[in-house]
């Protein structure tokens, strides 16, 4: 005689984040799960800087099987984990948590990894020796900075408000390629760059960074590591300038889940049939 799987048996997936409500991670995961034929359960964890850690640790002090982590959260999430992998080392920041054989909490960053998937693998961009622009100094560009020096771009050029922020943490990185850091004011003195992310949390607060017209021509792609439907601030700025390639994170969010899901679950799902689902939406 057959039984029905009960909640409490259903291992229990969630993202912690402010805000979070805009996510659409548990549509994600919940269709990699169908596909694959498994049963977990994902939700949203809307949680306080003040209050993360300890959310974090109930939950997992209860029975959750592994999580996910945005911001503002990402860097917090290094002092709450016992081991780093060697990618949340150096990013200093975590977007994936589990559990491994021993009981220790893991913290991984996937970030980087998805992003590089979406914008060689699914956009068919080549970064060798591209000039590439990354806005914002945060934990988002701390994630990807390292796969997208690998991929030996001429220059990687990181902006910020606060350009002291930007320029340590191009230092930190400097090693694997050419990289240098500063202010948006300094973009108008240089050459154009052939990509243009847009890493910052401007588009959760409708605004968009200050990059002046000098910065980037009609060939240049601009990518938002945010999404929204419809676009975001910062793609629809894009457009309204002339640029011609133009893409949301869509792609990233569902490469850098399913290398998440992998790390969970132990099989990677197929993604182009969740990102089309995704994209009607």
């Amino acid at each position: 005689m057959s039984t029905a799987v009960t909640d409490n048996e259903i291992d229990r997936y969630v993202l912690f984040g402010h805000p979070v409500a805009h996510s659409k991670s548990p549509f994600i995961h919940g269709l990699f799960a169908q596909h694959l034929g498994q049963q977990l359960s994902y939700r949203l964890v809307d949680v306080s800087p003040a209050d993360f850690m300890d959310a974090a640790r109930t939950f997992f002090a209860t029975g959750g099987a592994g999580a996910n982590v945005t911001v503002p959260h990402k860097q917090a999430a290094v002092d709450l984990v016992d081991v780093l992998t060697p990618q949340a080392a150096r990013a200093a920041a975590v977007n994936t948590l589990l559990l491994d054989s021993t009981g220790q909490l893991v913290g991984a960053n996937t970030d980087g990894a998805g992003l590089l998937q979406d914008l060689e693998g699914n956009l068919g961009l080549s970064l060798a020796g591209q000039r590439v622009l990354v806005l914002g100094a945060g934990g988002a560009t701390r994630g990807i900075l390292e796969p997208l020096l690998q991929a030996q771009p001429a220059l990687v050029l990181v902006a910020n408000r606060t350009p002291s922020r930007a320029i340590e943490l191009a230092a930190a990185f400097q090693d694997l390629g050419t990289i240098s850091g500063g202010g948006y004011g300094d973009l108008g003195d240089l050459p154009p760059f052939d990509l243009i992310l847009n890493a910052t949390s401007a588009s959760l607060a409708g605004e968009v960074p200050p990059v002046p017209v000098r910065a980037f021509t009609g060939d240049s792609v601009a990518y938002d590591l945010a999404y929204a439907r419809g676009g975001t601030p910062f793609t629809q700025w894009a457009r309204s300038r002339g640029l011609q390639q133009v893409h949301k994170g869509y792609g990233m969010l569902v490469e850098q889940a399913a290398v998440s899901f992998a790390l969970w679950r132990g099989v990677r799902p197929d993604t182009a049939p969740v990102l089309a689902a995704l994209r009607a939406l």
